[in-house]
């Protein structure tokens, strides 16, 4: 398969429509998919971060209002990855003249492991994008996501910026140059999300992954990701299940989890295919082929966490295979 990001240049559209404002959802993603670190990730239909943005008499981009942080995200245009992201793609476009006032509306948890600097960027730049009539297609949008990333958590990787601008399931299979390939989404794919109420930062999560790895390792993790890419062009839901498991990274990363082996023991009890860490947690998925047992799955996950004091939020999702949208009819 051909590889979705290619390099065309800025479109040339005389007719481009620009608007005075806009309001954009961008979704939530889950990065890795167990077996693909820094390689794989998908888009669900639920929870996302909503960016506002309107032209403004003054020039520059301007942070207006963010919502849904507890005042965490620095409102300094420079600093927030959705304002700096705006700014770099303006440069980029030779329309430094235009003046933006931003909204930022958090509708997840920062550091739930569900991209949620990611979805931010992507409905600031796809908001911008909108604003300016598109002059530029989501794959050229994506080099400007990944400067997000990298302002966010110092590394500027797609797993999670890719699949919440493109929509569905993404392989990065290289950066130099990018080249994100679209994978298959089978029909019947559901996910149950859960996130328990502890802290994980993204930054101490990758510092604690090894730097070197056994070679017999390494190959069972390529055997594994081959799998799990076999699979969901197959629609072969037991091959995707058992390539579901990551020998690298997980040992790790469960450790800062409470209750992780039990989470998924139990997940797996109730029918899943396959079960994870989302992205560097503490929010963790599962697989399932059908709404019905995703939604089992996430009932029964988070009926332990409450059994041990540990609150949570329950998402259960298909895999969202539009990306961002143009909310409309709403007032803004």
């Amino acid at each position: 398969m051909e590889s979705i990001y290619t390099t065309t240049g800025i479109k040339a559209e005389a007719d481009r429509i620009e608007k005075d404002s806009v309001h954009v959802f961008a979704p939530a993603t889950v990065a890795n998919m167990v077996c693909g670190f820094d390689v794989l990730g998908f888009a669900l239909n639920e929870p996302g971060d909503e960016v506002i943005m309107c032209k403004a008499d003054r020039q520059g981009v301007h942070i207006v209002n963010i919502t849904g942080d507890d005042g965490r995200l620095p409102r300094e245009a420079a600093k927030n990855t959705v304002s700096a992201s705006v700014m770099s793609f303006l440069q980029y476009i030779d329309r430094t003249d235009v003046g933006v006032e931003i909204e930022l509306h958090k509708q997840m948890p920062i550091g739930s492991g569900l991209g949620s600097s990611a979805a931010s960027t992507v409905a600031g730049l796809f908001a911008i994008n909108t604003l300016l009539g598109s002059p530029l297609s989501r794959q050229e949008l994506l080099p400007f996501a990944i400067q997000g990333e990298e302002l966010a958590c110092g590394h500027g990787h797609a797993d999670n910026v890719a699949p919440s601008l493109l929509g569905g399931i993404t392989l990065i299979r290289g950066y130099d140059p990018l080249d994100v390939v679209a994978l298959p989404v089978p029909s019947e794919l559901y996910t149950s999300v859960v996130f328990p109420y502890v802290d994980v930062p993204t930054r101490d999560a990758r510092q604690m992954i090894r730097a070197k790895v056994a070679l017999k390792d390494a190959v069972i993790q390529w055997g594994n990701i081959a799998g799990l890419v076999a699979g969901l062009f197959t629609s072969d839901y037991h091959l995707i299940g058992r390539s579901m498991q990551d020998v690298l990274i997980e040992p790790t990363r469960a450790i800062l989890i409470p209750e992780f082996y039990e989470m998924r023991r139990l997940a797996m009890e109730a029918g899943a295919l396959g079960f994870g860490i989302s992205g560097s947690g503490p929010s963790v998925f599962a697989f399932a082929q059908s709404k019905d047992i995703a939604t089992h799955i996430t009932s029964v996950v988070q009926a332990h966490l409450a059994g041990q004091g540990i609150d949570s939020n329950g998402y259960v999702s298909g895999i969202n295979t539009e990306g961002p949208k143009e909310i409309q009819g709403r007032e803004e």
